[in-house]
């Protein structure tokens, strides 16, 4: 299983980084390890600035290469909430000295994931709501309306570079209001509504 997460896909999110709006899709990769594997995340010790980001996740269903943006939608068949976390100090001091920022993303418990919904419950894939709440405050809205690049996109330029596989999953990015994690935090996302991820931080 690769996942696969897209950045900068959310116009408010690049904003608040004082990022730039990229051309096409950018996507990195997260390891199989860095799932959380329970209800519970323990901040690394190798950094300061731990910080969440709410995301749309799609899972692939299909083989597939070099697929064309109108067949993109045969290539996913659910779609659930994740959470990249990024080691934010370290993800900086690496894109200052002009290095690969991998480290800041990949650790263990770095990818938060709910279950999966069928596509087929969603009436409208291009206008799915989703939110993250910090102990009980919201603090991320997103709406797959407002992605600079939409699932169709995204599937059809990732699959020029790597083949997709069965069970492979697309972080889709992050809208505004990413902020940092402390200990004691409990987080709640939530997709259309309906409570899909909840967690506490050590």
């Amino acid at each position: 299983m690769k996942i696969i997460c897209i950045g900068r896909n959310y116009k408010n999110h690049i904003e608040e980084l004082n990022s730039k709006t990229p051309d096409q899709p950018v996507f990195f990769l997260k390891p199989e390890s860095a799932v959380l594997r329970n209800n519970v995340f323990f901040i690394p010790d190798f950094s300061n600035d731990v910080q969440y980001e709410i995301e749309l996740v799609i899972r692939i269903c299909r083989l597939g290469k070099h697929i064309q943006p109108q067949f993109a939608h045969r290539y996913f068949d659910a779609i659930g909430i994740g959470m990249d976390i990024t080691a934010r100090d370290l993800q900086l001091k690496c894109k200052k000295e002009g290095l690969p920022w991998e480290i800041s993303k990949t650790f263990d418990g770095s990818a938060v994931l709910s279950d999966f919904k069928p596509v087929s419950e969603f009436d409208n894939i291009n206008q799915i709501k989703f939110e993250l709440t910090k102990n009980d405050k919201t603090v991320q809205k997103g709406n797959s309306l407002d992605m600079i690049y939409n699932f169709a996109e995204i599937i059809s330029y990732v699959s020029q570079f790597m083949t997709l596989k069965i069970g492979d999953l697309i972080f889709t990015g992050t809208p505004e209001g990413v902020g940092k994690m402390n200990s004691g935090d409990v987080y709640r996302a939530y997709l259309q509504g309906r409570e899909m991820i909840n967690f506490k931080v050590k």
